[in-house]
């Protein structure tokens, strides 16, 4: 299934307490449940001011569905076409 990187543009996201995340994180989770097996989230970097959501989806459709639905920006989605770390180097 493709990968998707999104980025998500939240002014402070940094700075947000953990009960804040966990309501995000709830809402995300929620919405996927919605809809359905075949969007999945695999984890998100905070940043000061943006949020870096990694998603397996079929389509850049569906993503961007998700963000609509949860009420998330989706400033950027981009799908991933490869995937490197130090052993590729190897």
């Amino acid at each position: 299934m493709p990968k998707y990187v999104i980025e998500r543009e939240i002014p402070g996201a940094g700075e947000f307490p953990a009960e804040k995340l966990k309501a995000i994180s709830q809402t995300s989770c929620g919405v996927l449940s919605n809809l359905g097996p075949q969007i999945q989230w695999v984890h998100s970097y905070v940043t000061a001011d943006k949020i870096y959501c990694i998603y397996n989806a079929p389509n850049e459709e569906m993503v961007r569905e998700h963000a609509k639905q949860g009420g998330f920006p989706a400033n950027s989605v981009s799908k991933v076409s490869s995937i490197i770390d130090p052993t590729t180097a190897e």
